[in-house]
């Protein structure tokens, strides 16, 4: 595998570590943990006799500032290997900007202190916006990694129920993901002490937004694991070459664990370890999806981009 595509599948896997990371910061309330100050902590470069929660604060801090630099450093490096127009350059460039549109949202949670036990409707709509750029962040470097691995160049045109199918799986899984983190949100901030009391807490008629999306998120991760299940079949079905076999059958195993673990969540009361979980299964299967994708929609004409080919390379199963 050239070293530019090793890089790439590296700092995808980083950045579900920073991920992970940053859901444990909202979920144990460290948000506030370096005040209303950014990039400094408390005003200070280095805080002195800090507490737990500004150690995790600023250790995501620290780890979403080494994914920027990754980003950049990605970004250069596919501009000085990849010739003007190559897709790889645009994935890389992509990814870039989009890590820096994290690092912007970030700041803003921050600084309009919509972190720790804020319950407003901006923090809500912030959530669903951060994983919204979280999931195109991680498409940019799933892609540009699928790219500089051989991988062909996508091409929606004539792919028929093939290309719509997938379309609309990558929809609902932004809907999903988007309910998922704010439904996340009203755990941290609503926690209840049985299954019984969060199901009272939900029915009842004052019951804020957040508590009442805990009834609606699993209808949609139900209406979104058939949505994929079928999109994943019928790219089986009618894309059948051994990469698009293997990664439906990825695509359709990450899908149920992932339901199994939304029931575990429920059922446990959502701690959070299994918050962790739940959040890394929902990213493995937007990245399996995507992988899914970009290997059913290939451009009919297209030829495996420079790097080992798309069967008898890296991307062979």
């Amino acid at each position: 595998m050239p070293r530019f595509a090793k890089f790439a599948w590296g700092l995808l896997a980083y950045n579900l570590l920073v991920i992970a990371w940053g859901a444990y910061v909202r979920a144990s309330g460290s948000g506030a943990g370096c005040g209303a100050h950014w990039p400094l902590c408390n005003g200070e470069v280095l805080p002195r006799a800090p507490g737990v929660e500004m150690l995790v604060e600023l250790s995501h801090r620290i780890t979403s500032g080494l994914s920027l630099l990754g980003g950049l450093a990605l970004a250069i490096a596919a501009h000085r290997t990849y010739p003007r127009g190559s897709v790889v350059r645009r994935g890389a460039w992509t990814a870039f900007g989009l890590v820096g549109a994290e690092a912007l949202i970030g700041a803003g949670l921050v600084l309009f202190e919509l972190v720790a036990h804020d319950k407003s409707m901006k923090r809500g709509l912030s959530m669903a916006l951060h994983l919204t750029n979280t999931f195109f962040l991680l498409a940019a470097l799933t892609l540009t990694a699928f790219w500089a691995s051989g991988g062909a160049r996508v091409s929606l045109r004539r792919q028929g129920v093939v290309a719509w199918s997938l379309g609309l799986a990558v929809a609902f899984m932004l809907v999903l993901g988007m309910s998922g983190a704010v439904t996340a949100l009203g755990d941290t901030l609503f926690p209840v002490h049985s299954v019984s009391e969060g199901l009272l807490q939900e029915i009842s008629t004052g019951a804020h937004i957040f508590v009442r999306l805990r009834l609606l998120h699993p209808v949609i991760a139900t209406l979104t694991a058939v949505v994929v299940l079928l999109a994943a079949t019928l790219a089986r079905l009618l894309r059948p070459t051994r990469l698009v076999r293997k990664l439906s059958l990825t695509v359709s195993l990450l899908i149920v664990a992932q339901m199994i673990a939304g029931i575990a969540n429920v059922a446990l009361l959502a701690p959070i370890p299994m918050q962790l979980v739940h959040l890394l299964l929902a990213d493995s299967v937007w990245i399996a999806l995507i992988l899914l994708a970009a290997s059913a929609l290939r451009a009919p004409e297209a030829h495996a981009l420079p790097g080992p080919s798309a069967e008898g390379g890296v991307l062979s199963y």
